[in-house]
């Protein structure tokens, strides 16, 4: 059933019902009720305000479209990537374990790739997530994978070291930065 049909049949109940309580009133049938109604057509300023009132819904489940429409468009930006940028972060991570364990300097082939691979990654939106190490535990950015008791008082339930970097894309954390904490006993 189309939805102007629908809309017809729900105005003829509402119609129906509210005549029926007329008759009640009034101690006249229904019958003779209905028969009233259809002499008398509704004016034109009612056809014109349920008209009005079609057209402004109508605009405003528009409205509603366009916004959810243009907001899923910006978050499929901001995360198209994000496939991509998955597989390169153990590339990242291989970089930077090479640069240390061989000891290159900043002007040697390996680390400027490295700096350029990066920088060009993170005008695609890829975000290191900042050193936590000395911090307290965010379990919205890192991922305790073990305890160990604290060198100090001071490093108690607080991020020792880490053991993989963490990263955003968007502002969604990508990879949870995986880390060491010292236990508070």
């Amino acid at each position: 059933m189309s939805k102007k049909k629908k809309e017809e049949q729900d105005i003829a109940e509402k119609a129906i019902n509210s005549e029926e309580v007329m008759a009640e009133e009034t101690k006249t049938s229904p019958e003779e009720v209905i028969e009233e109604e259809v002499k008398t057509p509704p004016t034109l300023e009612e056809q014109l305000a349920v008209e009005k009132d079609k057209n402004l819904r109508l605009f405003a489940e528009f409205e509603n479209f366009r916004r959810r429409n243009a907001k899923e468009r910006i978050e499929l930006f901001t995360t198209a990537n994000k496939d991509i940028m998955t597989i390169l972060l153990p590339i990242l991570d291989n970089f930077e374990r090479s640069i240390k364990a061989n000891n290159y300097t900043d002007e040697d082939g390996p680390v400027l790739i490295y700096k350029q691979l990066k920088a060009e990654l993170e005008k695609k939106g890829l975000k290191e997530i900042e050193d936590p190490n000395g911090k307290e535990l965010d379990t919205d950015f890192h991922e305790a994978i073990t305890n160990i008791p604290a060198p100090s008082d001071e490093l108690k339930g607080k991020i020792i070291d880490t053991i993989e970097k963490g990263y955003l894309l968007g502002g969604k954390v990508l990879r949870y930065a995986k880390v060491v904490v010292g236990n508070k006993e």
